[in-house]
């Protein structure tokens, strides 16, 4: 007994101090002006230190357009199939539609079955997410499958209390019917509690600081005596101790979303550019560090940061078009250090520096950018690239081709900063929109 205590001991301590990191991003698609999805794909490989992504459903066309690159794959299954899922055939028939033919030429690392079903409120959902899951998993073994892994993202309304990390514990109403089974599965199989830890939902204005990795005296933990220093590391411990209250200390946690936006409504004093940049480049440096937290030192965290690209076609306040890392041609929103270029996180705004180029601003309206653009084409530029045709042509939005005839016109003018204004709805920017055959100049 004592021999096998030791064992126990070891391989969770190992598993503490070697747990693998990947940085992912999620992949949405509720926009109008996307890329293909294979010069998506391309472009993660080719230009972005990311090594996997994370997928809202399994559309074929985006599973085929990672196959053979190299990058993992998570898909997710929508909330209203996970009741059907409960049933043996049907998860079978599932496995067989929307994975054997795809797998391993797409390298799909993960099964999310639902998003934050515990947060929908759903009775039902919540009472067939862990037979689906089971399932699910049980089909992928009889058909070989077995290093894919079934698992379900988390919105962090899943605890009781959590004002002091070391004593957060799930919510009395699902501990035991819902986290401890679900746990049990989690162990048996080897997969991870996935978690979507979101401290801007979570910031008032005197924790901004602490949200955001500034330099801040840290919060004590009165209980266990641990200095935090930013709000992810309480997010992920409240998550550590209420696992381990049940025993399951050892089951891996992953970051399914995280991010920050970087535009929002009037009201919404946190979604900023600045902000956008501190979180991301700060949370991007921490987790490639592998520094841990402070119950889980040197733990490394796989984590999927949100998103890829501003949406304009999802629903509800601005912020919610705003979370992306690049606009949809490719160009960045902001440098959050993830381009394979050398750039690496930086915690503020770069000062400008070297060459600029006069792109349109955040929210900047459609019937502006068609001024610019008219305007520009009007007076001595060369618009010949995003005609019809022209390498600059896509992608064919407004946004896309204002930005190139802006740039044009600032360049030919003088280069100072009234060439960029137009009406104020110009701003200069150090980071070179070109992308593909598309030179800005």
């Amino acid at each position: 007994m004592h021999l096998r205590y030791l064992l126990l001991l070891f391989t969770t301590v190992l598993h503490l101090f070697t747990s693998t990191a990947a940085l992912g991003v999620n992949y949405g698609a509720m926009a109008d002006n996307l890329q293909s999805p294979a010069q998506v794909a391309n472009f993660i490989k080719t230009q972005t230190i990311f090594d996997s992504v994370k997928l809202f459903d399994t559309n074929p066309d985006f599973l085929r357009a990672f196959a053979n690159t190299g990058i993992s794959v998570t898909v997710t299954i929508v909330n209203g199939d996970i009741p059907a899922l409960a049933d043996t055939l049907s998860a079978r028939r599932w496995v067989a539609n929307n994975i054997k033919p795809f797998y391993p030429q797409t390298n799909i690392k993960y099964i999310c079955v639902g998003n934050e079903v515990l947060f929908s409120n759903n009775q039902d959902l919540i009472n067939n997410l862990i037979p689906a899951m089971r399932s699910l998993n049980n089909a992928l073994v009889s058909d070989g499958f077995q290093k894919i892994k079934v698992t379900t993202a988390h919105a962090l309304n899943i605890f009781q209390s959590r004002v002091i990390p070391s004593l957060a514990r799930f919510r009395a109403d699902h501990d035991r019917t819902f986290f401890l089974p679900l746990l049990q599965f989690h162990r048996e199989t080897k997969t991870p509690f996935m978690i979507n830890p979101y401290p801007y939902f979570e910031v008032k204005q005197k924790s901004l600081s602490f949200a955001l990795y500034k330099l801040h005296r840290g919060v004590i933990d009165k209980h266990s005596g641990k200095l935090y220093t930013n709000m992810l590391d309480q997010l992920l411990d409240s998550t550590y101790s209420a696992m381990n209250a049940f025993g399951y200390g050892d089951v891996d946690i992953v970051i399914g979303e995280t991010g920050w936006p970087s535009q929002g409504d009037a009201n919404d004093p946190f979604a900023t550019m600045d902000n956008a940049i501190s979180y991301n480049s700060n949370l991007i440096r921490e987790i490639l560090a592998g520094k841990g937290t402070p119950l889980m030192p040197n733990r490394r965290f796989e984590t999927y940061i949100f998103a890829l690209f501003n949406e304009n076609l999802k629903p509800g306040p601005v912020a919610e078009k705003n979370w992306g890392l690049f606009w949809p041609n490719f160009a960045p929103v902001y440098n959050a250090g993830v381009l394979l270029n050398g750039s690496q996180p930086a915690p503020t705004p770069a000062v400008p520096t070297g060459k600029q180029f006069c792109v349109p601003k955040l929210g900047v309206s459609d019937g502006q950018l068609q001024s610019n653009l008219d305007y520009a084409c009007g007076n001595g530029v060369d618009c010949l690239p995003i005609n019809l045709g022209g390498a600059c042509f896509e992608p064919n939005n407004l946004r896309a081709h204002g930005s190139f005839a802006m740039n044009s016109y600032y360049r030919t003018k003088g280069q100072t900063f009234n060439e960029c204004n137009f009406g104020g709805t110009g701003q200069l920017t150090t980071v070179d929109p070109s992308y593909g055959n598309c030179r800005f100049l």
